[in-house]
């Protein structure tokens, strides 16, 4: 456990939280109109790569400097702030106060142009909390303008951290989840680098609704390719390598791609045995993918008939996060290859607002 501290006057700017894996969904905007935090009560994660402001444009960075910035593909803005920044629940922070002027959406902060909170003994800016409307309310803390200081809390619950609930893909009012789309969009960019331009064979059923369509988009079909198509599988905790149907698999053939958990603590990527490539994805998606019947809220037991409304599901097909999977093809030393870039500018050309 740890609590956070301004770095200039010593005074408590958090409760006490335990750390977490970074979830994807952190940097995803879209979907309901007022979203929850970002993180649960009583957790922060930190970003290991720069995501805020002040950005740039990249025509006025250039490839070389946006590359020293851990970007290696156009994108409209490269993020020249400090790496390390701290994510929290907006309502686990104290101390603090806001800077008006920097508040800068419509219905509330959108974290724009800068910290928008300061220290409320000193005065020092220590953050910027995002609340607008669209986004996943969160509050930032600047590595530079805070310290964080270990205290006494609970352990850890038990086990391993491996084990999670599955989270649906469907909210309750019938639409596809935010998080999926993010973390699938995130995943997805590994997913592309790791075919090495060649067709993918996927699993049945939902693996291929929500990873399939972007593949099948910009990489050869698996058709044509025959045996020499990669197969990918979800492997796990619990789950033995599976091989994708089609072309090329057979009884104990270990796939080809992995996709595999990280962990929910530490960020860590599951490592398959048998020399399959690692595609990371969110534990909690992982785990429904894994084993969709014993995620499931809806389900009756056996001989009982439900006599209320079906749950509600979506009227159209689920669409990956396309901005966080630019973001995250952008930061992957891959797409510098000449296919891999050119698959990252055909599905930019397809994103709205994506421009230079």
């Amino acid at each position: 456990m740890a609590v956070f501290a301004c770095a200039g006057c010593g005074a408590g700017l958090s409760v006490p939280v335990a750390r977490v894996a970074l979830p994807a969904h952190a940097f995803r905007s879209g979907g309901e109109r007022y979203l929850p935090p970002v993180l649960p009560p009583g957790a922060y994660a930190v970003d290991p790569e720069p995501h805020g402001p002040p950005f740039r444009r990249w025509a006025e960075v250039g490839a070389g400097e946006a590359a020293a910035h851990g970007v290696y593909a156009p994108v409209p803005h490269v993020s020249f702030g400090a790496p390390g920044r701290i994510l929290l629940a907006p309502g686990d922070t104290c101390g603090t106060v806001l800077i008006p002027e920097r508040c800068d959406g419509c219905c509330g902060s959108d974290g724009g142009v800068g910290p928008n909170l300061a220290c409320a003994r000193c005065g020092r800016e220590v953050g910027t909390r995002i609340d607008d409307c669209y986004r996943w309310q969160a509050v930032w803390l600047e590595p530079g303008a805070v310290r964080e200081l270990p205290v006494e809390g609970p352990g850890r619950p038990p086990g391993d951290g491996w084990t999670v609930t599955g989270l649906p893909p469907v909210e309750p009012l019938g639409w596809w989840s935010d998080q999926w789309s993010a973390a699938v969009g995130t995943a997805l960019a590994h997913l592309l680098a790791a075919s090495a331009g060649g067709p993918l064979v996927l699993p049945d059923g939902l693996v291929t609704a929500v990873f399939g369509r972007v593949p099948a988009s910009v990489l050869p079909s698996p058709l044509a390719a025959g045996a020499s198509a990669r197969t990918v599988a979800l492997v796990g905790p619990g789950l033995d390598p599976r091989p994708g149907p089609g072309p090329g698999t057979g009884p104990g053939r270990a796939p080809d791609i992995a996709l595999v958990p990280r962990h929910p603590w530490t960020g860590e990527t599951w490592q398959p045995s048998g020399g399959a490539v690692p595609v990371p994805l969110d534990a909690e998606v992982w785990t429904y993918l894994a084993a969709p019947e014993t995620a499931s809220t809806t389900r009756l037991p056996e001989g009982v008939e439900r006599d209320d409304p079906l749950p509600l599901r979506p009227n159209w097909l689920f669409q990956p996060d396309r901005w966080l999977l630019l973001d995250r093809l952008a930061r992957l030393p891959a797409v510098r290859e000449p296919w891999l870039r050119a698959v990252y500018d055909r599905l930019a050309a397809d994103v709205p607002g994506f421009h230079l």
